[in-house]
């Protein structure tokens, strides 16, 4: 006779995660919009260090990402893990650790991203001691996770609790590789991967942090949900293995699609696009699994808000992940890499898929861990509406500037001139786009500010269920084998681990075989031998330019294409970037490539640089570049130059032994000279060679020097 065992469900993690969704969201949202309006009127960046444009991104993005999106993907785990394995968490004391740990790591971001401790790879910019805490946080995670499909008393694993599985593991995996660095002091630190190696891992990581945190977790949550919210069954179990499993594969290799026609090997570029556009298949086949659930409940569909918000999310999820593969084909990526088509994109699937979805669970999980009632309808319909027209008017101008942007970089005239060789055309033009897009940001803000309002007055009135009533039949944990209608991939349902693993191996296959050539294979990235290592002075510079995120505007990468080596001059070699931690390659041009500043016709005086940082109009007019008048007025920390040079040689960069200690006198000596030619020019600043503004100078005046001298030498 079967034992039936009562127990409690913790709604009160639950209440906390969804809380803190709803905090963060407003927060990164307000980010966001006040940076969208920084490029419409660039005097809100208020010359002020911690307030530009270029620290203030990576806050937005990590905001949303792993703040709002990430407590929305726990929220919902702690929600649906509980009643589909039909137990309590496993611990109490690892969910609240989970909890707390995860905001003491988003207030630590918020505190070290605007004040330029940053490492400056995509969705990868926190420091390193951040990176050790939020692996900690994850492997508390995990336990509590496992620790509860471990103790279940439900034999059958349901298809939302393979994403979670598949999430965890593969997420774990690319965290680690990504962040493997040394540390130079408490908040900086150099990565043991340089250059053409670098940029394959940070699109490793960072397409499949798009894949594994912003994607797989939110499949698990639309198979739980979606049919919740309908209460209908998933219309295909066949389909929801198909899906899961194929996309897990396929969606490894994609990474490289974000570096076509740049200095990545053509077999590592090819390797990305074919997978890419394979990954349309299980992508739309998740989609038609989702929206087919709601066969035969379309009439509720149309009254009732929640599954509203869930079928705006999948129908974006598809539009997402049939534009991405088609942005990898190469002659459709020539068009949009580097404009702000790449920003449309993106934010159709965060905003449509990641916060259509979350609200939409948030409207359907509230009530109910609360046992109350929605407070409005007729306001979650008004946010849905604000929301829906927020992303139309959002993506639609930035579509539009993405082409407007790629027409005016490659126009010539009838004699082969670039028709605007003035970078700064091609940015004036689109400014009415970008006001357009900071209008639909302030659209989709105001229904989330109406959304969290009806929300909390959905619980101002009534209590948690902190600890709501369960009870269900033991699970005989040694008679696996029974229970389960018996078919070929029951076997793997009914174990958590062997699916851990299945996972593990199936995601290595493709990390394995794009990175492992590059990492081992010498031909891969061919050496110049005019390359050389930074000197002290321009490794600071460097340093400098990272911390002020200049590479959210700037691209070092000039592709093959002609109206790019007309623009910029000689496109990039691999063998250029080999000293590069981190790689600067970029992700889009709101300014010019910078691969050649110092040299040919793009080589301007230091004066001028001096002038451009302090005041960018006034050699730019129409300029949307914030001003960094503080660089003249802060000394550089050269207290830090030894810990960085013998960093770098212990990562393999060929700097003399001991050159670490001496390496501050040669430091000294290149700022001397760049004051005196400052001063020649003009720029007459008592002790200038003492500032910030020198370093940076030093090394925007190194660029392109290396290859030009390669380029003499043949």
């Amino acid at each position: 006779m079967t034992q039936v065992e009562q127990f409690h469900y913790d709604n009160k993690i639950v209440k906390k995660f969804a809380y803190a969704t709803m905090l963060w969201g407003i927060v990164g949202m307000l980010v966001g919009l006040w940076i969208a309006l920084e490029l419409v009127f660039p005097s809100l960046n208020l010359d002020t260090p911690w307030l530009t444009f270029s620290r203030l991104r990576p806050l937005h993005t990590n905001a949303v990402i792993f703040a709002f999106v990430g407590n929305g993907i726990f929220m919902g785990v702690y929600y649906s893990l509980q009643r589909l394995m039909k137990a309590r968490m496993f611990s109490d004391l690892l969910s609240n650790l989970h909890f707390w740990g995860w905001q003491l790591i988003i207030v630590s971001a918020a505190l070290t991203l605007p004040f330029g401790f940053t490492t400056s790879g995509e969705y990868a910019e926190l420091t390193w001691p951040i990176d050790i805490a939020i692996t900690l946080v994850w492997v508390i995670f995990g336990i509590n996770m496992f620790g509860t499909i471990l103790k279940r008393r439900e034999e059958h694993l349901y298809v939302a609790v393979w994403f979670y599985i598949a999430t965890w593991i593969t997420v774990a995996l690319l965290h680690i590789v990504r962040n493997l660095e040394l540390p130079t002091s408490g908040l900086h630190s150099y990565g043991i991967f340089a250059g053409v190696q670098e940029a394959l891992v940070q699109w490793w990581y960072g397409h499949n942090a798009v894949a594994f945190f912003l994607t797989t977790p939110y499949l698990g949550l639309m198979y739980y949900f979606m049919p919740k919210a309908a209460n209908r069954p998933v219309y295909s179990y066949r389909l929801s293995i198909v899906h899961f499993w194929a996309l897990i594969f396929i969606y490894i290799w994609a990474g490289p699609h974000h570096l076509l026609y740049t200095s990545l090997p053509d077999w590592a570029q090819s390797l990305g696009m074919v997978f890419s556009l394979m990954l349309i298949a299980p992508s739309w086949g998740g989609m038609i699994n989702g929206l087919l659930t709601l066969r035969g409940a379309w009439d509720r569909v149309r009254q009732d808000p929640i599954l509203k918000f869930m079928v705006v999310a999948v129908t974006a999820y598809g539009m997402s992940t049939f534009e991405g593969p088609m942005m990898s084909i190469k002659s459709f990526n020539a068009v949009t890499h580097y404009t702000d088509w790449t920003i449309a994109h993106v934010h159709v699937g965060a905003l449509g898929w990641n916060g259509m979805l979350t609200f939409g669970v948030l409207y359907w999980l509230l009530p109910r861990i609360f046992n109350t009632k929605l407070y409005s309808s007729n306001l979650a319909n008004i946010h849905f509406w604000l929301s829906t027209l927020g992303i139309i008017f959002y993506a639609i101008p930035l579509y539009w500037g993405g082409v407007t942007q790629f027409l005016m970089w490659r126009d010539f005239t009838p004699d082969g001139f670039l028709v605007y060789p003035n970078f700064l055309e091609t940015v004036t033009q689109i400014i009415p786009m970008y006001a357009i897009r900071a209008l639909g940001g302030a659209i989709y803000l105001t229904g989330v500010i109406i959304g969290v309002f009806n929300l909390m007055k959905t619980t101002a009135g009534a209590n948690c269920v902190d600890n709501e009533f369960a009870e269900a039949p033991s699970f005989p944990q040694h008679h696996v084998e029974t229970g389960v209608k018996k078919h070929w991939h029951s076997w793997i349902e009914r174990r958590p681990m062997q699916m851990l693993v299945g996972s593990l191996v199936l995601v290595l296959i493709g990390g394995m075989v794009e990175l492992f050539p590059m990492w081992w294979i010498d031909d891969n990235v061919p050496k110049i031998a005019s390359v050389k290592p930074y000197t002290p002075l321009e490794l600071q510079g460097r340093d400098l330019y990272v911390r002020e995120g200049c590479v959210g505007c700037h691209s070092q990468m000039i592709r093959p294409f002609r109206f790019e080596t007309e623009r910029y001059g000689e496109y990039s070699k691999s063998g250029e970037y080999i000293y590069d931690r981190p790689f600067l390659w970029g992700s889009k041009r709101t300014g010019p490539d910078l691969a050649r500043e110092g040299t040919g016709k793009l080589k301007k005086s230091d004066s001028w640089h001096y002038n451009h940082m302090i005041d960018p109009t006034s050699i730019s007019p129409g300029s949307i570049m914030p001003a960094y008048p503080w660089m003249a007025e802060d000394d550089l920390d050269i207290s830090t130059t030894a810990a960085k040079i013998g960093a770098l040689r212990k990562l393999g960069t060929p700097y003399d032994a001991g050159y670490e200690e001496i390496a501050n006198e040669d430091l000294a000596k290149q700022a001397a000279a760049i004051a005196k030619r400052l001063k020649e020019e003009g720029v007459d600043q008592p002790g200038v060679e003492k500032k910030e503004i020198v370093a940076l100078i030093a090394y925007l005046q190194r660029l392109g020097v290396d290859i030009t001298l390669a380029t003499n030498d043949k």
